[in-house]
């Protein structure tokens, strides 16, 4: 299995190196690792990693800023992450962390961290161990924050 890993310089955060740690701590994998300057960068890194390096998913990884522009910049590299994907018939783990979910840098840096390594594991999960997923359906799980758990009548 080859994950590939696309981050940005934009970040606060080296959000790249947890993911490779994380997926090192988890399955024996090839790794593909590119960073790029920001955001909207991170589509065409992804495809190409995946046409290119052959990888059999991507964790795509960001860090918008707090204003305004930036949440359309965010909104925009979504689009062509989800058009990645499609065009690519492979999955694409986006991996994004607001600056403004944050109060602060110490929680920014920990949610950063937190967020991405549990993506790394559903990277993991959705290539190998699909039926991991499977089990967690509708259980209200939340990457970085506390889960929400599931809805109860």
């Amino acid at each position: 299995m080859r994950v590939g890993v696309a981050d940005t310089t934009f970040a606060r955060v080296n959000m790249g190196g947890i993911a490779v740690d994380e997926l090192r701590k988890h399955a024996s994998v090839a790794i593909e690792r590119v960073t790029v300057p920001g955001i909207k960068d991170l589509p065409v890194a992804c495809k190409k990693l995946i046409e290119e390096k052959r990888c059999d998913i991507v964790i795509a990884l960001g860090m918008p800023g707090g204003k305004e522009k930036d949440r359309l910049c965010a909104h925009e590299a979504s689009q062509g992450l989800i058009l990645a994907q499609l065009m690519t018939n492979t999955h694409i783990i986006e991996v994004f962390v607001h600056e403004d979910e944050a109060k602060d840098d110490s929680e920014l840096a920990w949610l950063a961290e937190q967020r991405t390594r549990e993506h790394a594991v559903h990277a993991i999960h959705l290539v190998i161990r699909p039926d991991t997923l499977i089990r967690a359906a509708g259980t209200g799980q939340r990457q970085g924050f506390p889960d929400a758990g599931p809805a109860r009548p």
